[in-house]
């Protein structure tokens, strides 16, 4: 079982959370064509390493936040708000 450092709680088990996918993805804009749509909707990058993802603490406070994890370890290397870089 992951333990993750919610940034506004401290660190909680993993049943505590709902993940919420790779982080840092750009909605496109509503001008965007049907390709750019199903790329924002379905294209993810699944790279070995470090890899930003959005969680959200649902038995705790109830907010996003961004864990950088790497995927070959399943180590959390950093927890930081959403909007922080």
């Amino acid at each position: 079982m992951l333990l993750i450092p919610c940034p506004y709680c401290g660190v909680r088990p993993e049943l505590e959370f709902s993940y919420g996918g790779q982080a840092h993805i750009a909605r496109p804009q509503t001008s965007a064509s049907a390709e750019e749509w199903a790329a924002f909707q379905y294209e993810r990058v699944n790279t070995r390493g470090p890899h930003a993802e959005r969680w959200r603490h649902t038995h705790g406070c109830g907010r996003f936040f961004n864990v950088v994890r790497d995927t070959t370890t399943d180590q959390i290397l950093r927890s930081y708000r959403s909007g922080e870089r």
